[in-house]
């Protein structure tokens, strides 16, 4: 069945561009809305159609969705007009008497606590409680876009299939793209510059977690579900998390961040230390207290129950086997001197 569907991604990038070679493998014809003629090149020599345009082109998107009959939103947990762009294709897809399978891309910081550090929390998210989820406050990070979601699928109801991956803080790479996720290694930026790596708060909120290739599996078991599955079952629960029953504290973070640095001989003291309020500007902005100081804790029962599994290294075997040293390229540092 894979060879006779054809998929549009919006942003093949990070997660995205992992998830368009495992569907290549499958036979699959696979399409990738990208901005640059590089990443397009990328796209291409694995084996994708690289469409060019930009996550605001509200037409180009509602074009490549009537195209296509999958569609797989891996470009931002935030853009909203992207969304209302898929989600309008859908609906004119539906008119025309044709199916639609939608996966849209989330983030776990939707069910943060917002502990600024302080603690660490007992409560834990399963997606096999959807009713819990729905109680999230309207204003949650993410939750915008996926109430848009949510709405769609009531509305259409059996007409369409949409579902949110709901991803717990990713990490590692794949070699021959060499992108990396954004918040372990602006921590580690920020150590390289100012000799020490930081925290929020008491660095103890606790924070789910997931490589990304065992990510990209994770939506290739989901869409076979979905292509299997009655719409019904994603209208009543369109929730799917992915992690792989590890956690981390953001302290914990700091700390194998200074000690691989510092057997690196790239800061003089590995001890971490909290981010002052100044160091913000540096990170995250108003908005580092939430991006790393909540509790994110989460259980991806549902994935688990479709036979998914996690199978890559650890985030700390990862961040110094793949992800340090191409930070390191990256920053030129073996021209930097001790701290």
């Amino acid at each position: 069945m894979g060879a006779l569907k054809k998929v549009f991604i919006v942003g093949p990038g990070y997660i995205g561009w992992n998830v368009l070679e495992l569907l290549v493998a499958e036979n699959y014809t696979v399409s990738g809305l990208v901005r640059r003629k590089e990443h397009a090149e990328g796209i291409e020599n694995s084996g994708g159609i690289a469409v060019y345009g930009d996550i605001n082109d509200h037409d180009l998107i509602v074009r490549n969705v009537l195209e296509n009959d999958i569609v797989i939103h891996t470009a931002s947990a935030d853009h909203l007009p992207s969304v209302e762009a898929v989600l309008d294709g859908i609906k004119q897809r539906t008119a025309a008497n044709l199916s639609t399978i939608f996966i849209h891309t989330s983030g776990s910081n939707v069910v943060g606590d917002s502990s600024y550090g302080a603690t660490e929390t007992s409560k834990v998210y399963t997606d096999s409680t959807p009713d819990e989820i729905d109680t999230l406050s309207d204003s949650a990070f993410h939750r915008k876009i996926d109430l848009a979601i949510i709405r769609a699928s009531k509305e259409l109801d059996d007409k369409a299939k949409l579902a949110i991956m709901i991803p717990t803080e990713i990490y590692g790479l794949n070699k021959s793209h060499k992108r990396q996720s954004i918040r372990i290694p602006t921590i580690t930026r920020f150590a390289l510059t100012h000799g020490f790596a930081g925290y929020v708060g008491k660095g103890l909120a606790v924070e789910s977690q997931i490589h990304v290739m065992d990510l990209a599996r994770a939506y290739i078991v989901l869409l076979h579900h979905m292509e299997r599955s009655s719409a019904v079952e994603f209208v009543q629960n369109p929730y799917f998390f992915c992690e792989n029953g590890k956690e981390f504290s953001w302290k914990e973070a700091a700390e194998q961040v200074g000690k691989a640095l510092k057997e690196r001989a790239l800061i003089k003291d590995e001890t971490p230390r909290e981010f002052s309020r100044e160091d913000w500007e540096e990170l995250f902005g108003e908005y580092t207290g939430l991006i790393m100081g909540s509790n994110c804790r989460c259980r991806a029962a549902r994935l688990k129950e479709l036979g998914w599994e996690a199978k890559e290294m650890g985030i700390w075997e990862s961040f110094v086997q793949e992800g340090l040293p191409e930070i390191l390229k990256e920053e030129n540092t073996a021209r930097v001197g001790l701290w």
